[in-house]
């Protein structure tokens, strides 16, 4: 009988035979009476008995995924984005820069939960760029070298964004090294969004009753010059001359942040912080300058255009001339930055206190609404002033008594006032999302649904207030001395698509002073006098 059920188990094997049909071998066996139909259904039921134990048996796939044991956890997320730009820059001799760009973005990234509360991750993403991941279609097919033809490659390169190692000893307390997203609660007005700032970070967050009290903590290496000590004749160009050593001191920025997040019901919650910020490290060059300086932020931050130097009117330039000439060192040493005739990069005197803010409520439980803003103050602008106005008629003198140049003589005094910056707004959207500084679906971090959002603010931002390297590329095209409004809507046409509206008006503050700032998209024109941005993105977030 088992052998039997072997046969009839070894001759269905693998077929799609349904439960309920005859097999012709029992058929035949009950015909020539060697079994009853009694036997029959039992040596069918061993044999279904059979299958269903050889099957249970068969071993399955292994995943071609490996996860090592002390990984809890692991998250992949990014997004892709396109967009589509117009930029015009406008100078005081209405000469106008117009950019009209099609162009894309992408972030991929992971994060993992280890074992004893660690943590790492990282994110790529497109462009080289620290302050922008945006690619411009077109432009790789007009590169230097040889003619490769259109639809080129050679800007669109893959580069690590974020790189980092956590570790949360408490349920309060988080520490990260590495290539950061920026833990501070800030705003674009002082930091781009795009920034992930090198080094490490503290963050410290207790629940008191209805009030989340938060301190932040920051550590960032801001330029690395080695070799930090060479000795002389090794071939280094010192600062005091050729074959002197090198003898330099890496930049590093500190960041001590303390707020409040208050819940006051369930529907409204008010959130403020006060950070200061200040920098060590920060050398000037000499008459002699060092190469291994550059881009010499040590020096003074003038933010002045080239117009006078290079001899203003009398040389045909545009009252806009920003001299800016790619990877040049000009010959004012100690005065200047790489490209540009006058400092653009220049961290000197800055002690910059700034206080971000926002007030969250429902309009009738229906509406999500935000007043938000935020305001800074350089302790040191005045001093900073004072330095960019000597510079400034320091290098234009000297140009005209050398009998080399064709500057021509201009000067202003110290605008020792422009030293703050602010930002006020006002927005609403959907309940549907989560909103911030620089989160919500205008900046492409939310996703809902039919989430949609509407916000607004009005940005000024003084000339000797803020570090010119950290604040946003696009709105105002990364520029101090400038004021203006920006507004944006956005609408998640499914839980992963949304598509954005943005527009941007700015204007110069100050008439007596340039625009400071060195930003790579309209790096030609200083002073920039009027600007305007449209931007419209479809973006996809998994």
């Amino acid at each position: 009988m088992i052998v039997l059920a072997g046969l009839v188990a070894g001759k269905t094997w693998g077929a799609d035979v349904p439960s309920n049909s005859t097999d012709p071998l029992l058929n035949l066996f009950i015909e020539k009476g060697y079994v009853t139909q009694d036997e029959a259904a039992k040596v069918k039921a061993e044999a279904d008995q059979l299958r269903t134990n050889e099957v249970s048996n068969i071993p399955m796939p292994s995943s071609y995924w490996k996860m090592n044991s002390g990984v809890k956890n692991f998250e992949l997320f990014g997004d892709v984005r396109m967009r589509y730009e117009d930029r015009a820059a406008t100078d005081p001799g209405a000469n106008v820069i117009e950019q009209q760009r099609l162009r894309y973005s992408l972030h991929f990234g992971v994060h993992a939960n280890l074992a004893d509360d660690f943590d790492f991750g990282f994110r790529l993403e497109t462009a080289a760029n620290p302050r922008s991941p945006w690619v411009t279609l077109g432009t790789s097919s007009s590169t230097s070298g040889p003619y490769q033809g259109p639809f080129g490659k050679s800007t669109d390169g893959v580069n690590v964004g974020q790189l980092y190692l956590g570790w949360q000893p408490e349920d309060w307390v988080h520490l990260e090294v590495g290539k950061l997203a920026n833990p501070l609660y800030t705003t674009p007005m002082v930091w781009d969004s795009d920034l992930n700032p090198e080094g490490a970070a503290e963050q410290f967050k207790y629940t008191v009753g209805e009030a989340d009290v938060f301190a932040n903590m920051a550590q960032y290496l801001y330029a690395d010059f080695n070799p930090n000590a060479a000795g002389a004749g090794l071939g280094f160009y010192g600062l005091t001359g050729p074959n002197s050593g090198q003898n330099t001191q890496n930049i590093f920025m500190f960041a001590w942040q303390g707020g409040v997040n208050y819940h006051i019901d369930q529907d409204m919650s008010a959130k403020i912080a006060a950070t200061l910020y200040n920098y060590t490290g920060l050398e000037r060059s000499s008459l002699n300058t060092s190469t291994s300086l550059s881009p010499y932020f040590g020096d003074p931050y003038v933010g002045e255009g080239a117009f006078f130097l290079a001899g203003g009117t009398a040389a045909g330039f545009a009252p806009g001339y920003a001299g800016y000439n790619p990877g040049a060192q000009f010959g004012q040493p100690g005065f200047s930055s790489s490209s540009y005739p006058f400092n653009q990069v220049g961290l000197n005197d800055l002690l910059i206190v700034e206080v971000p803010f926002e007030f969250n409520f429902k309009i009738e439980k229906k509406l999500a609404a935000r007043i938000f803003g935020d305001f800074a103050y350089n302790l040191d602008g005045a001093q900073r002033a004072e330095e960019a106005a000597s510079a400034y008629s320091t290098v234009l003198n000297t140009q005209i008594s050398s009998g080399t140049g064709t500057a021509i003589p201009h000067s202003f005094a110290a605008q020792t006032k422009d030293v703050k910056a602010y930002q006020i707004g006002f927005g609403f959207g959907s309940t549907n999302f989560v909103a911030g500084p620089s989160q919500g679906v205008v900046y492409g971090t939310s996703s809902s649904k039919h989430a949609w959002e509407f916000r607004t603010y009005f940005q000024h931002i003084e000339q000797y207030s803020l570090d010119p390297n950290l604040i946003d590329s696009d709105f105002f095209e990364g520029r101090e001395n400038v004021q203006g409004v920006y507004a944006a809507f956005a609408y998640s046409l499914s839980a992963n698509v949304s598509g954005i509206l943005r527009y941007g008006y700015a204007s110069r503050i100050n008439n007596l002073i340039g625009t400071g700032g060195s930003n790579q998209d309209t790096p030609q024109m200083n002073p920039i006098a009027q600007f305007q941005i449209i931007q419209f993105d479809l973006s996809y977030k998994f």
